[in-house]
């Protein structure tokens, strides 16, 4: 008996579903060199345009040459400096919590908090489109896990009806491939009712999102209360790498006891932790990032409509088109990067059967004429294409 992975790929190729990594030949941006070729890149998640700013790159590099390049250690034993710790509390004092514990990545952060806030004998309930670190974390935290229909409250209350032991209610803040938010004030009352936590992971909300960019429970002026664990990734608005979690001093402190993701693993260079601090300076204070992203977004937006493509009820960065069939996504993909834009074809089983799109991501870097390049291009290509019939996509 052996493992037939050939015939595995060969599957995944004759289902216009194979996967191949573009090589960037040049630092983040919205003028990228990929695979040699210099293109106009919509499909990043540097939505402030930090990634590559000279003070996120002085900083790194100062910090370096004071702490060197490696965490060295895990937290736990001797690799938490000076940086790692002051960029906690920014991060705390950021989100107005207690505490904030830094983790190396997003996906670290989730399979953490969970696994260490609920086990056997518990339940976890999580929305069906959540990331998939969500969704790993809880059918590997032992405890009883269930998905409610996506964003539906009503849903959510019938089976916290039929939760037992500490209750973990688990949703993305920005849902990355619709682009939608969470109705979180819904899905906080439903919990509280019944003595549940809700845990938000708000990766793509931090940054674009909220009067200072504090994300989506800024933006719907909710509280540690209302939401006791919030999750923050640190490689899309920040510009940077890793994530963190805020909450109250007991869950900060629970998670370095118990959360393994954490404890077994080397910390992040504390040169990056230098590199973040500025980032989140830059987020804080540039406030006109955030009011140039939103014009961006309603110039895609009411470009896009006229030009007659199916766009999904997003007001954030992140703009899919709707194609429906995988093999269209892809060719409507490929005929945009012959014109110079790169905007990458997503499609199952990331997204629903027959809602294969285009996801368009727009940064703060990117230009008005930038954007408008874009929209020539889009038209173009849909009027080579023709018309497409995308299937709506059912959360059910």
């Amino acid at each position: 008996m052996s493992f037939d992975l050939a015939a595995r790929l060969s599957a995944r190729r004759a289902e216009n579903l194979y996967r191949q990594r573009p090589l960037l030949e040049s630092p983040q941006g919205p003028q990228v060199v990929v695979d040699g070729q210099p293109l106009l890149a919509f499909c990043n998640n540097d939505y402030l345009g930090l990634a590559n700013h000279p003070q996120v790159i002085e900083a790194w590099q100062a910090g370096a040459a004071r702490w060197g390049v490696g965490g060295g250690a895990s937290h736990l034993v001797i690799g938490h400096s000076g940086p790692h710790h002051a960029l906690e509390e920014a991060l705390a004092d950021f989100t107005g919590r207690p505490r904030a514990l830094l983790f190396t990545t997003g996906y670290m952060a989730n399979l953490g908090a969970v696994t260490a806030l609920v086990g056997q004998g518990d339940t976890v309930l999580e929305d069906r489109l959540n990331h998939a670190s969500l969704l790993d974390a809880g059918l590997l935290s032992g405890a009883r896990f269930n998905r409610y229909l996506h964003n539906d409250a009503a849903s959510l209350a019938k089976r916290l009806e039929k939760a037992t032991g500490n209750t973990l209610v688990v949703t993305d803040g920005v849902f990355s491939m619709d682009g939608d938010l969470a109705d979180l004030p819904a899905l906080a009352r439903e919990a509280r009712a019944k003595g549940a936590w809700l845990m938000v992971d708000d990766a793509h909300g931090f940054g674009p999102l909220g009067a200072s960019g504090g994300g989506i429970v800024e933006h719907f002026g909710l509280s540690q209360e209302d939401v006791p664990v919030l999750v923050g990734t640190l490689g899309k608005a920040f510009g940077t790498a890793g994530a963190f979690v805020a909450g109250s001093e007991e869950l900060i402190e629970s998670l370095i006891q118990f959360a393994r993701p954490y404890i077994y693993t080397t910390s992040q260079p504390p040169a990056l932790a230098c590199a973040t601090l500025k980032s989140l300076e830059l987020l804080r204070t540039e406030h006109w990032r955030r009011e140039h992203l939103n014009a961006l977004i309603r110039q895609f937006r009411q470009g896009a409509e006229q030009i007659g493509l199916t766009l999904m009820d997003s007001f954030t960065p992140i703009q899919p088109i709707l194609i429906g069939d995988s093999g269209r996504a892809l060719r409507f993909s490929q005929l945009l990067r012959e014109r110079g834009l790169m905007v990458t074809a997503i499609r199952p089983p990331t997204v629903p059967a027959g809602s294969a799109r285009l996801r368009v991501t727009l940064s703060a870097a990117h230009s008005e004429a930038q954007v408008q390049l874009l929209l020539e291009g889009l038209a173009e290509c849909f009027s080579l294409l023709g018309p497409f019939d995308p299937v709506e996509p059912n959360h059910a």
